[in-house]
């Protein structure tokens, strides 16, 4: 008699007998589900798990589209998988690296010995969909990270080599379509006919790829232009985690602190100095998505216009909020405090007006625990050589300040934007480098639970694509937070808390894969980091007053 097994399906509530050792596919095919644009992968017992993986004992299975952030990320993976072998069997020798979240897409650095043509991306992007249209099964392969090793060694691929040397892990994954072999961390589909929508455009000097829209997966997602943005990610000779691994292994983890951080004092100097230049500036702005280290960025920058013989003056936007029955609501029906609109726009611009003009104002006060706007008794005017240095999510949003004249106002946008690869073919979202800081900082200083802060997180990132990201390009100097060896130095404080999240919440498949991540790095002491580092706004011992 067949052996089965129970798996209790989440997405309608059946639960169903199917043969042991059956794959996802063939329990989704026995669900009785329908899902356009999917299953791509699933939550098996709030684990992400590939379609390929085989049930041997009882589970709870939640299949997941395109539209979960597990599933993006299963179809991104794959379709750089068929990337990589469109671009392999057409050029030979070429180098081919998965650079930069951009434009609703990704940067392909591409290497071919020569300049991409039209025609180059054209070729590229016929090859790709000749192989999604011959079906080709994507085979899942275990190994001893040994035999892994030997095998994209004599392939030349070093980043592999290096990352997979450093995991100290004893099997490795790989997988294979028609004999092309590749490494990923994560899941990926089990067929390329399955990527079913995706764009290969010319940008800049390589390509840009791009993925269906989540919010609008029969469509591509929005191209947009961010040169600015794109224009600061740049990779300081260190490319991937193998690469920091390797400098850290070798005791240089001080130096490479040293020069982050000095590079982030540079930078902030500059824009300091660029600040003195423009004699009209009498507003400094600064704007950027939650844990981008705003605060500190502030307060750093202060110092630096403070070298310029700038004095400046802070206010906070926090006390512009209106009265809480004034405040707009979200589509819950919660007061939505993310909202421009929940701010007091003409107090703000009146005063910000007044002040300009060498008047005193009375500013406003906001008494959260009643949710009332109240005076202050603070006066404020402007003396010589004082300009206000405001930040806030809202600081890159023209209409916060449409009144003031924009020779008077200066925007700084200050974001952690990760540089760094697992690999040549395996990126980092930038969103985890922030999330993992809010993670540290909400347990550090709010008594928040990591299941809590990442139960939270879609809602955050929903509000930073309203109200933060379409004004990114607004910025006259853009900041960036990351650093190489970030990682390495937050990877001790964020492990314990990781693993405090129960396997029976919907947040441990997050938490599972954070930890997954994490485990590829190499940790740094956090008593190399000096007082004064962005980081410490996160992880404590800040010489900064927060």
């Amino acid at each position: 008699m067949e052996q089965t097994v129970q798996i209790h399906i989440k997405n309608n509530g059946r639960t169903i007998e199917v043969p042991m050792g059956a794959n996802l596919e063939e329990v989704y095919q026995a669900s009785g589900l329908e899902m356009k644009h999917g299953p791509i992968s699933a939550h098996v017992n709030n684990k992400v798990e590939g379609m390929h993986f085989r049930a041997y004992k009882q589970k709870e299975v939640e299949f997941l589209d395109i539209t979960s952030a597990s599933g993006i990320r299963a179809y991104t993976r794959s379709l750089f998988f068929v990337l990589c072998k469109a671009v392999h069997s057409l050029f030979d020798p070429c180098k081919v690296a998965i650079d930069i979240p951009v434009s609703n897409g990704y940067f392909v650095n591409l290497q071919i010995g020569r300049p991409i043509t039209l025609d180059d991306v054209g070729a590229i992007r016929r090859r790709m969909q000749e192989i999604i249209d011959a079906a080709l099964p994507i085979h899942r392969h275990e190994t001893t990270t040994e035999e892994a090793i030997q095998l994209f060694d004599s392939l030349h691929n070093r980043s592999k080599v290096k990352l997979l040397k450093s995991t100290g892990r004893l099997f490795t994954t790989y997988y294979d379509i028609d004999g092309y072999v590749d490494y990923y961390y994560g899941s990926l589909l089990t067929n390329t006919s399955q990527l079913y929508l995706f764009g290969v455009e010319k940008y800049f000097d390589g390509l840009l790829l791009r993925l269906p829209s989540r919010e609008h997966p029969d469509e591509l997602g929005e191209m947009t232009h961010q040169d600015k943005m794109f224009g600061i990610f740049k990779i300081l000779g260190l490319r991937t985690i193998g690469d920091v691994n390797e400098v850290i292994g070798k005791g240089y983890a001080s130096q490479l602190i040293m020069i982050g951080e000095a590079l982030q004092e540079k930078k902030i100097a500059q824009i300091a100095d660029e600040i003195a230049r423009r004699k009209s500036t009498r507003l400094v702005l600064i704007a950027g998505p939650s844990s981008s280290g705003k605060t500190t960025t502030c307060k750093r920058l202060s110092v630096q216009l403070a070298v310029n013989g700038i004095k400046p003056v802070g206010i906070s936007l926090d006390d512009y909020f209106l009265d809480r029955d004034k405040t707009p609501r979200d589509e819950k029906g919660d007061y939505d405090f993310e909202n421009l609109h929940a701010l007091n726009l003409p107090l703000l611009n009146e005063q910000l007006t007044a002040l300009f003009k060498g008047e005193e104002v009375e500013l406003p006060r906001y008494d959260f625990p009643t949710g009332t706007s109240q005076k202050s008794g603070k006066k404020l005017r402007l003396g010589e050589n004082e300009i206000l240095v405001v930040e806030g999510i809202h600081a890159l949003n023209p209409e916060l300040t449409s009144e003031i004249p924009s020779d008077q106002i200066f925007r700084v946008y200050a974001s952690a934007l990760t540089t760094i690869l697992l690999d040549n073919h395996n990126y980092i979202p930038t969103t985890d480098n922030r999330l993992l800081r809010r993670i540290i900082r909400d347990h550090k200083y709010r008594a928040v639970s990591a299941q809590e802060t990442i139960r939270r997180w879609p809602s955050v990132r929903a509000g930073e694509n309203k109200w933060i990201f379409p004004f990114q390009e607004n910025a006259d100097a853009m900041f960036n937070t990351a650093m190489l060896f970030e990682l390495a130095v937050i990877k001790r404080q964020a492990e314990p808390l990781l693993e405090e999240v129960p396997e029976n919440c919907p947040e441990y498949a997050e938490a599972y894969r954070l930890r997954k991540f994490l485990s590829y790095i190499r940790p740094i002491p956090e008593d190399q980091i000096p007082p004064t580092s962005l980081l410490r706004e996160f992880l404590g011992g800040s010489s900064f007053k927060y």
